[in-house]
């Protein structure tokens, strides 16, 4: 068994659930990953951070994780890479500062967004768009699963490109073959 398909097998193991769950995108999936139960895991939070470090892009200056489930990625990905990390909210808060980006500059840098679960990309496409007119520089999207329901093609239309670590059908594969 390969490190990929040991992978596979955890998160299918720990985050699969068998139901009816209404998604962010207003789908309603009979199958959900719980990316909270592999994220809050240590171990297999470290093991997901170092797979998904393979796939950084080398001109990146620094990795923008989304609110809420990009963060603790985004936190051990950084410690991986070396890259600082940039922590980004779903609306910029009211007080303080008033950011919507916490954690670093974004005007003219290379952004990598991370994201756990990828479905239509719209909260992506919200958080880039809101990213890009503070002057950030955002092509490139790393998420852990792509629930292979439209977030690539999605993604595209705004030029980005979305890398996962699984597709959907690859985690049921891999994790079913053991």
């Amino acid at each position: 068994m390969n490190s990929k398909q040991k992978l596979a097998q955890q998160i299918f193991t720990v985050s699969h659930l068998k139901g009816e769950f209404r998604l962010r995108s207003g789908a309603v999936s009979y199958e959900y990953f719980d990316k909270y139960l592999f994220e809050t895991d240590p171990i297999i939070l470290k093991d997901i951070s170092q797979a998904m470090s393979k796939l950084v892009p080398t001109n990146v200056d620094a990795l923008a994780g989304l609110e809420l489930g990009g963060i603790p990625l985004v936190t051990i990905l950084s410690q991986m890479t070396g890259l600082p990390a940039i922590f980004v909210r779903k609306v910029a808060k009211s007080h303080g500062t008033c950011k919507l980006a916490e954690g670093g500059e974004t005007q003219g840098r290379k952004l990598l967004i991370v994201e756990d679960v990828a479905t239509s990309g719209g909260q992506i496409i919200n958080s880039t768009c809101e990213l890009r007119k503070l002057g950030a520089d955002v092509s490139d999207v790393l998420c852990v699963i792509d629930r292979e329901t439209g977030a690539v093609e999605n993604l595209a239309k705004e030029n980005l490109t979305l890398h996962s670590l699984f597709t959907m059908s690859e985690l049921r594969s891999l994790a079913k073959s053991l």
